[in-house]
């Protein structure tokens, strides 16, 4: 493990070898080492915070990381505290388009997880990913039908009203881990939320995927 010296802010005489640790800057979003410019125990706990620095040139901007103490002689990093401006997830046009309470819900829960709320942010996926199945069909189906998609269950609105293999397969799935967020036990106990994150990415692409085809062959409906 590579470290680095890093001082104590109280006195700059006793410093503390911490691990050298690349972290995704809280603000600009750059994997890069950052500066560890000082460092101060937090009382009645095992960890370290550390002042801290990007390095990237366009950024520099400062935040906080905590190391752990427990059972080794160099502290290791732990995570990234909570900024005042946590990172948001941009969608494309066509997903901000077809379902913006999907983007907001979902960013919602995502500052919830990075806030560390790891017993809500799942509900909040859930949720989202709700908002955005209902979004793509009412989009896809007549409109008389559009009520009739916004009260019924999600299970059977994939079941039923999905075509695209694609998409129904990877959301039934992705409806499995959002339903055992809200649940007092779990079906997929070795799935976690990036499992259920990953399988919402792949239903956007493949909505992307869908709509993009559509679309072209609009534009170009015939061979000239």
């Amino acid at each position: 493990m590579e470290t680095t010296k890093v001082y104590y802010c109280s006195d700059g005489m006793y410093s503390r070898e911490i691990e050298r640790k690349s972290v995704k800057c809280p603000f600009c979003g750059v994997i890069n080492i950052p500066e560890y410019l000082f460092l101060k125990n937090v009382e009645g706990s095992d960890f370290l915070n550390v002042f801290t620095q990007c390095t990237n040139p366009t950024c520099r901007n400062m935040f906080i990381t905590q190391f752990s103490t427990v059972g080794v002689r160099k502290p290791v990093f732990t995570k990234i505290l909570p900024t005042a401006l946590p990172e948001k997830r941009t969608f494309s046009d066509i997903i901000s388009e077809l379902s913006p309470i999907f983007c907001e819900i979902y960013n919602q829960a995502y500052i919830a997880e990075q806030t560390n709320l790891m017993q809500i942010c799942g509900t909040g996926y859930r949720k989202s990913l709700e908002f955005l199945i209902k979004d793509y069909l009412i989009s896809t189906l007549p409109e008389d039908q559009h009520e009739a998609i916004k009260n019924k269950f999600l299970n059977n609105c994939i079941r039923d009203n999905i075509s695209n293999i694609n998409i129904k397969t990877v959301a039934s799935r992705a409806v499995w881990l959002g339903n055992d967020e809200t649940h007092y036990t779990r079906k997929w106990e070795d799935k976690d939320i990036n499992d259920l994150k990953s399988i919402i990415e792949l239903t956007l692409h493949w909505i992307e995927s869908e709509i993009r085809t559509q679309k072209l062959l609009e534009d170009m409906p015939e061979f000239r």
